[in-house]
């Protein structure tokens, strides 16, 4: 990225950086970039993948305002009811029928100098197709205010999206994410969610709806360091048979408050889900409250979960310093292994996104 670029977009980009946000065409197929309400930049380096601002598409796409509040409820609370305001803004990304788009579509939500950033997504996978979508959502150095932001997805029949969001916020900003998301028959959905730094609050939920032979994974890793409240969960509703869901999350706390919340709904025959929440304590102060939730509806449906919290075995320790680590290597090395998930199918590119993220962490945790 050139400095003369960097001057143009008049953003903190290390702060972009920080949330795997490159601007840069050589590694990305799209790019959006919004700051507050404003479009800053948007582009598309991949003839399969359509990215623009909501406000762009629906003057467009005459049909884009059939996926407006399609998932979302406008009077769920009142965080949507704020949002549904003629000033809202945000990314439209299509991936056309067919089209297999390996390399992630970023984008950007910066908030700058708002009280309150409102925004509202749509994301469309076509059929067949394939997407990678990474979303840094991170604020100006000391600013106070609160992000809004609702996102519907709409994955078609046999279509793959991964969307991976990393948050970078400052220690004053409230986040509402509001998130729904449909599966079509044989289409899969897998969402990765990181959060590591300091913030004031964040309440997420975001809930899937799958048909016939779709799959969803949601995995999450969240740090809650002193003064954060996270309040972070995944639903699936399973209504077709033979779908499938996985929600896996890692929480630690350092002082900060996680809610760690998971709800698999069998709502039709031969259908698979697991629950799974690890929680690790760093310190005296903090809290760490896992909420599991299994329904069943019919009698031949396979649900589990298994959730377990506690904090750093010394015999770990001790064995890792055995092999030659000081204690703090040794720490170091069982925290980072403790937020590491399996990510199967992941692309390079936000593989090394989210470990650079991991990084950047630790010197916080120890």
């Amino acid at each position: 990225m050139s400095e003369e670029y960097e001057r143009e977009l008049g953003v903190d980009t290390e702060k972009l950086k920080e949330v795997g946000i490159e601007l840069d065409k050589s590694k990305r197929s799209g790019t959006f970039l919004l700051e507050d309400q404003e479009t800053k930049t948007f582009a598309s380096f991949f003839e399969g993948v359509e990215v623009m601002s909501i406000r762009g598409a629906m003057k467009k796409y005459d049909w884009v305002k059939n996926y407006f509040w399609k998932l979302l409820d406008r009077n769920q609370d009142e965080y949507t009811r704020e949002a549904d305001t003629e000033d809202v803004n945000g990314y439209f990304i299509r991936a056309l029928p067919g089209a297999k788009v390996e390399i992630p579509v970023e984008a950007c939500l910066y908030l700058k100098k708002a009280e309150k950033q409102k925004v509202h997504n749509i994301v469309v996978a076509e059929e067949n197709s394939e997407l990678n979508i990474i979303s840094g959502c991170t604020s100006h150095p000391g600013v106070t205010g609160m992000h809004i932001g609702l996102s519907e997805f709409f994955v078609k029949k046999d279509a793959k999206l991964s969307f991976t969001m990393i948050h970078s916020w400052e220690p004053t900003i409230e986040v509402r994410p509001r998130t729904a998301i449909h599966i079509d028959e044989g289409g899969s959905f897998i969402s990765n969610y990181i959060l590591l730094n300091p913030v004031k609050l964040v309440q997420t939920y975001p809930t899937a709806y799958l048909e016939k032979d779709a799959r969803v994974v949601f995995n999450s890793v969240i740090v809650a360091l002193e003064g954060s409240t996270i309040d972070s969960g995944s639903r699936a509703v399973l209504r077709g048979e033979n779908s499938s869901a996985e929600i896996v999350s890692r929480a630690i706390s350092k002082g900060g408050k996680v809610i760690a919340r998971g709800h698999i709904i069998g709502d039709a025959p031969e259908v698979k889900g697991h629950l799974e929440c690890k929680g690790l304590m760093l310190s005296e102060n903090g809290l760490i409250h896992a909420i599991p939730e299994l329904e069943a509806k019919y009698p031949n449906v396979e649900l589990s979960h298994e959730a377990a919290i506690g904090k750093i075995a010394e015999e770990e320790i001790f064995y890792l310093m055995s092999r030659g680590l000081s204690k703090d290597e040794a720490t170091s090395a069982i925290v980072r292994g403790f937020m590491e998930i399996e990510i199967k199918g992941l692309p390079d590119a936000l593989k090394e996104a989210i470990d650079r993220t991991i990084e950047m962490a630790e010197k916080d945790l120890l």
